[in-house]
């Protein structure tokens, strides 16, 4: 249950740090704009993985806790 919230998270800042770095590694040699979009695209991530990571499952037990 915590390991499928934590490795969803996971996997979405993985996407964020993939497009922050080929953003300005490469991308940005053949289109500033694209990588500026990227560099957005990665921003709006981090919350959206925050919100994912937490989100209760209906199988947590979470009055137990």
């Amino acid at each position: 249950m915590y390991a499928r919230r934590r490795r969803r998270y996971l996997v979405l800042m993985g996407v964020c740090l993939t497009l922050f770095i080929s953003a300005w590694a490469f991308v940005r040699l053949w289109s500033v704009p694209v990588a500026v979009g990227m560099c957005v695209a990665a921003m709006v991530i981090p919350p959206v993985a925050v919100i994912v990571g937490n989100r209760r499952e209906p199988d947590d037990r979470w009055w137990d806790e």
